[in-house]
């Protein structure tokens, strides 16, 4: 079996990066902020992951000291929307680069709903959005300790929404929901396709 192997640090000789391609599928952190002065912003994030249950905490990854980064940080708060095919184009409009007192809800006409917990409003017509309050914002760093352009954004989850047209005897139905994810190179996403059951063992 022929593999091929390459060090990032050298170079992977290809004709694009094969890392976010590797690395995939990636739900979509969906990050709703507020600044001080009250303006909203939302943005898509390719790095987005879950990192606890009890309590459940959160986390999305900026390449640049963006507008979320600089909210959350003066705020203390942010909002995760589940992005789904459905709202995909919307999505996509929310990742255009524009100035920071340009209302992303507006630009892509999606309507801001009121937080319960957090001041910061979420996405009214996603199945689903998480509440979060800021634990930390981590810059990264290299091996050889040089500070990367690069921010994680850590926070606790302090209050769920869930439209109940996707719970299904208590449970939510993600394939019903359609979320859409991150798969590959820069214009790839995926769907959610066929799911199956397999129990983790008992010993």
């Amino acid at each position: 079996m022929s593999h091929y192997f390459y060090d990032p640090a050298t170079g992977h000789g290809l004709p694009h990066d094969p890392f976010k391609a590797i690395v995939a599928p990636r739900l979509i952190g969906w990050i709703s902020s507020r600044d001080s002065e009250g303006t909203l912003n939302l943005a898509p994030y390719s790095f987005f992951g879950a990192f606890a249950t009890f309590p459940p905490i959160i986390g999305f990854s900026s390449e640049g000291r963006k507008d979320s980064v600089a909210n959350i940080e003066a705020t203390g708060e942010f909002v995760w929307n589940l992005a789904t095919r459905p709202l995909a184009e919307q999505m996509n409009r929310s990742s255009a680069p524009v100035a920071p007192h340009i209302d992303e809800f507006e630009l892509a006409g999606l309507t801001p709903a009121p937080g319960r917990n957090v001041a910061v409003p979420h996405v009214a017509e996603s199945p689903a959005a998480l509440e979060c309050k800021l634990l930390q914002v981590v810059r990264l760093h290299t091996l050889d300790g040089e500070p990367m352009d690069n921010y994680l954004s850590l926070g606790q989850v302090v209050g769920v929404h869930i439209n109940e047209a996707y719970l299904k005897d208590g449970l939510f139905d993600t394939h019903a929901a359609q979320p859409i994810m991150r798969a590959g190179y820069r214009a790839d996403y995926a769907e959610i396709g066929a799911m199956f059951h397999m129990f983790r063992p008992s010993a």
